[in-house]
């Protein structure tokens, strides 16, 4: 059976010393009173929470799984996954980060992350319940009417109700411009909305009594493609003028896919036969409405990934630790054992230094764009606010994308370390493998994410925001570049730094006489970006390693963080020249291959 161990030092070196996010607060005065002390007591109890409550029923819930009831269209949730929920509910911790006016506690939106990557790493599957809920609660946030505020979000804050986001059809997946699903407007203003939607995490289930749907529709003379798309709230029961729930609403659950992993999640085949639904935002708009709720999720999709490398880290660390297989090739290491332990063999530390260093690299990234998240949210000063914004844009395909892949590496290293004995269901590792599969795919698989990235978010601006990123490395580089024990981290970013400058130009010109080059390039030019950003954080925390151990501090939290950092940069960083290369290898080689093809 796996174990999980919360890795609240880790994430409070983050916060409190490479970010020192209490003194970011101090300049907003919606968090100015939040201390180190008080986030540091939260995430302790939500570490115990991750561990002691929903941990335990992770492998559980994959063997159960979900039943639907085809009679009535209700799901069952695997056996203790609703008792979880509501001990959820009780400690308040749907509300961490939501609005003070619709019952939050207006915590900083750190805190909630912080506390939402233990949870994934503790059972994916359930985390996404709740999940998916703080996504629906800041698109109606950010788009909704006063009356739509008032009658969902103290219910969805509270985690009295769940939402859910409802975008695929059978036949329309990324391509949103091809949904169906058609509203009908009323006499009463509101939509009578027909269709049917797959692949809704969270869609059906038994853990409340209401499920507030956030779908994507058409209205009758809406224009073709995605600039015909509206959104709509379409509750599963409806809510009357006093707040109570009235008749069953036509949207039900016709089944369940059948998956390969998160299992404990009900994925639902959702029908809607005129369900009433009330528009948030304006007509044909919906997707600026849902892209609020989307974005959230593709850093919540993040997050899944960091959560089970970290899980899958600790438990191929324990596993190294204990199992004996053959001797060291430099001599004898356990001599009163038969063999020595497989930790002393060079490869074995190769694949459970991969799940470190991303697993410590990713919780620095997320940090930091949640970071962000609050500047751009309630830091007084508004250009902070919108380079806060720009920021995050261009990071979140980053996040979403290179953290997931980097997830898929490292759960599947930390199952070859089992050798055998990962592949089988008893030590759970291959159900981190199966879970993790997912996060590669939805909220717009990593093709889609490298593709905004580099058409979008780069070229989209001339490379303006990326600059911005750029110059956060040139001010380290600045800082440091005279420093010799900081020349091994500090060398390779200003390097790459200063290649992406090139790099991004050459695709870029490539791209503007032919569009598929850029469509050839993307994929392996995010993964470049993700790692001039992984190693911008790696040299920051190896910044305040060192300054540590000048100052005389003995904790092998700095020595360790130290090695890992070394082992990145000498070990991982360095993919960064193969993928420039086959990057500039162009679309010919892809698209010159019918013969291939046929």
């Amino acid at each position: 059976m796996p174990a999980y161990t919360p890795p609240l030092r880790d994430m409070q070196f983050v916060m409190h010393e490479v970010l020192k996010v209490t003194d970011e607060y101090k300049a907003m005065p919606r968090h100015a009173e939040v201390d180190v002390d008080t986030i540091n007591a939260i995430l302790e109890e939500g570490g115990k929470f991750a561990a002691e409550v929903t941990f335990p029923l992770n492998i559980t819930g994959d063997e159960e799984g979900c039943t639907l009831d085809k009679a009535t269209h209700e799901v069952r949730t695997p056996k203790g996954f609703k008792e979880a929920y509501a001990k959820y509910i009780e400690g308040g911790w749907p509300a961490l980060s939501c609005d003070p006016e619709y019952g939050g506690q207006g915590l900083p939106i750190v805190v909630n992350q912080a506390f939402y990557e233990m949870l994934n790493s503790a059972n994916q599957a359930w985390t996404m319940y709740p999940g998916l809920s703080h996504g629906a609660y800041e698109a109606i946030h950010a788009h909704g009417t006063d009356e739509q505020k008032k009658v969902y979000l103290p219910k969805l804050v509270s985690g009295e109700w769940t939402g859910t986001m409802c975008l695929t059809e059978p036949h329309c997946g990324t391509d949103l411009g091809l949904l169906r699903t058609k509203a009908e407007p009323q006499p009463d203003g509101t939509y009578r909305i027909t269709g049917n939607k797959i692949f809704i995490s969270a869609g059906e289930h038994d853990f409340v009594p209401n499920i507030v749907h956030l779908v994507l529709a058409r209205l009758p003379d809406a224009p073709k493609g995605s600039k015909g798309i509206s959104l709509f709230i379409v509750p599963k029961f409806h809510v009357k003028a006093d707040g109570s729930l009235g008749e069953r609403n036509g949207i039900y659950c016709g089944g369940l896919e059948h998956k390969m992993g998160i299992h404990g999640n009900a994925t639902a085949q959702l029908v809607l036969e005129g369900a009433v639904g009330t528009l948030v935002g304006e007509p044909n708009k919906g997707l600026q409405a849902m892209f609020v709720m989307m974005n959230a999720a593709r850093i919540g999709v993040g997050m899944q990934s960091l959560g089970l490398t970290e899980v899958a880290f600790q438990n191929a660390l324990a596993y190294a630790k204990d199992r004996i297989q053959m001797r060291s090739l430099s001599g004898t290491k356990a001599k009163d054992k038969p063999a020595d332990p497989i930790i002393v063999h060079p490869d074995v530390r190769k694949m459970l230094l991969t799940a470190k260093a991303y697993a410590e690299g990713g919780r620095a990234l997320t940090m930091f764009c949640s970071l962000l998240i609050d500047r751009e949210l309630h830091h007084p000063d508004a250009k902070v606010r919108k380079d806060a914004a720009e920021l995050v844009a261009l990071l979140t395909p980053i996040v979403k994308a290179f953290i997931t892949d980097n997830g898929h590496i490292a759960t599947n290293a930390c199952m070859q370390v089992f050798g055998g004995h990962g592949f089988i269901k008893e030590w759970g590792m291959e159900q981190f493998v199966r879970d993790n599969r997912i996060n590669m795919i939805y909220e717009g698989t990593n093709t889609v994410q490298s593709l905004d990235l580099l058409g979008r978010k780069v070229l989209g601006n001339q490379g303006a925001t990326l600059k911005k990123f750029g110059k956060l490395v040139a001010q380290l580089v600045e800082e440091e570049g005279v420093n010799e024990k900081m020349a091994e981290f500090i060398n390779p970013i200003a390097l790459l730094g200063d290649q992406m400058t090139k790099f991004t130009t050459e695709i870029g010109f490539k791209g503007f006489q032919n569009p598929d080059e850029v469509g050839a390039a993307a994929v392996d030019y995010l993964r470049v970006a993700g790692h001039l950003v992984f190693g911008y954080f790696w040299a920051r925390m190896a910044q305040v390693a060192l300054r540590e151990i000048a100052a005389g501090n003995t904790d092998p939290f700095y020595k360790a963080k130290l090695q890992t950092a070394r082992f990145y940069f000498a070990k991982l960083f360095p993919e960064t020249a193969t993928l420039m290369r086959t990057a500039r290898a162009g679309a010919k080689v892809l698209l010159d291959t019918d013969e291939a093809l046929a």
